[in-house]
C-alpha cells in the first residue's frame, strides 16, 4: 500500500479527524527529507510538486524517485501535481505515474472551471488510479507559476462548491476560505472557518465523500490549524516553508563552513533541517501514527 492516490489517504483523515500533511519540494534531496520524516513518524504522506520544479526536474526523474522511496517506505505516500493550469499536462502526469492531479481553473469562470476539471476527472478515472483535486474560489499569494492578488481572491461560495463537485465528479476538493499562498503579513489572518466547516456539512455531513484541502499552510498558527482541522481540513498544503528552509539551511551551512567545499554535507544539513519541519507539522496536523 505504499504507492496510493490522495483520495485513499483524505478520506481515512476525514473520518479520524486529521489532516494528511502535502509538502511541496523543489529537488530530490527535499523529497527525501519529506519521506525520511514521515516513516520517522509513522505518518501518511503526499509529495506535492508544482509545474515549474516538475519541469525542471523531469516527471519521469520523479515519478521514479517516488517509486523507489514509496516501495521502500512502510507508509502510503501519494505523489501530487500542484496547482496545474493546462489539463493537457495534467493528463501527461496522470500517464507518467503521478497519483494525485490538481487542475486549477479556479480564476475560469465558473462554467469553465466546470469544464476543465471535469475532463480531467474523466481522463484519470478512466485512464489511470490517479484522484483529482479542484479548486473553487481564488486563493491569494504566489504558488508557482499562478500568481492572485488581494483584490482578485474569492471565496468559496459553498451552494457553488456542492454543483462543482457534484458536475465535475472531483476526488478532492480546495474551496477557497482565506487562506494565502506565500507569508502571511498579519499573525492573524482573517480565515473564514464557518465557511469551511459549512462545506464540509453540505458535502459530507452524511459520510466522507469528498475530503476538503488547505492551501497555505505557511505561517497559520497552531490555533488555526487545529480549528481548520476541526472544520474538516483533510489535506493541508505546506510549501513555502520547505523552500526557506532549504535557502537558509544551504546557506547557514556554507556561511559556517566556508572552506569546506563538501556538497554531501550542505545535502545533509539541508535534508535534516526540512526533516524537522515535516516533523513539527505531522505532529500539528495530528496523522502521526496514522500510517
Amino acid at each position: 500500500m505504499s504507492i496510493v492516490n490522495a483520495l485513499e489517504i483524505t478520506r481515512e483523515a476525514a473520518k479520524g479527524g486529521y489532516a494528511v500533511g502535502a509538502f511541496n519540494i523543489t529537488s530530490i534531496n527535499q523529497m527525501e527529507g519529506v519521506v525520511e520524516a514521515a516513516i520517522e513518524k509513522k505518518a501518511p504522506l503526499i509529495i506535492q510538486a508544482s509545474v515549474t520544479p516538475s519541469q525542471f526536474l523531469k516527471p519521469e526523474v520523479i515519478v521514479a524517485v517516488y517509486r523507489t522511496l514509496a516501495n521502500q517506505a512502510p507508509i502510503p505516500i501519494c505523489l501530487h501535481l500542484d496547482h496545474c493550469t493546462e489539463v493537457d499536462y495534467c493528463k501527461h502526469l496522470a500517464d507518467v505515474g503521478y497519483t494525485n492531479l490538481m487542475i486549477d481553473a479556479s480564476k475560469q469562470v465558473f462554467e469553465e472551471n466546470i469544464r476543465q476539471t471535469k475532463e480531467v476527472v474523466d481522463y484519470c478515472h478512466a485512464h489511470s488510479d490517479a484522484s483529482v483535486e479542484g479548486e473553487l474560489g481564488t486563493v491569494s499569494g504566489v504558488e508557482d507559476q499562478v500568481k492572485v492578488s488581494e483584490d482578485e481572491a474569492a471565496l468559496c461560495n459553498p451552494e457553488q462548491a456542492v454543483k462543482f463537485v457534484e458536475r465535475t465528479g472531483v476526488d478532492i476538493f480546495a474551496p477557497a476560505i482565506g487562506t494565502a499562498h506565500g507569508v502571511y503579513k498579519t499573525k492573524n489572518p482573517k480565515v473564514d472557518f464557518e465557511r469551511m466547516a459549512q462545506i464540509n456539512q453540505m458535502l459530507n455531513a452524511d459520510r466522507i465523500n469528498t475530503p476538503l484541502v488547505v492551501h497555505g499552510g505557511t505561517g497559520l498558527s497552531e490555533e488555526y490549524v487545529k480549528r481548520l482541522l476541526e472544520a474538516g481540513g483533510a489535506k493541508f498544503n505546506v510549501s513555502t516553508e520547505l523552500k526557506y528552509t532549504l535557502i537558509d539551511a544551504t546557506f547557514n551551512y556554507i556561511s559556517a563552513k566556508r572552506e569546506e567545499y563538501n556538497p554531501g554535507k550542505v545535502d545533509i544539513a539541508v535534508r535534516d533541517a526540512i526533516r524537522s519541519v515535516v516533523g513539527r507539522w505531522i505532529d500539528m496536523l495530528g496523522c502521526a501514527g496514522k500510517a
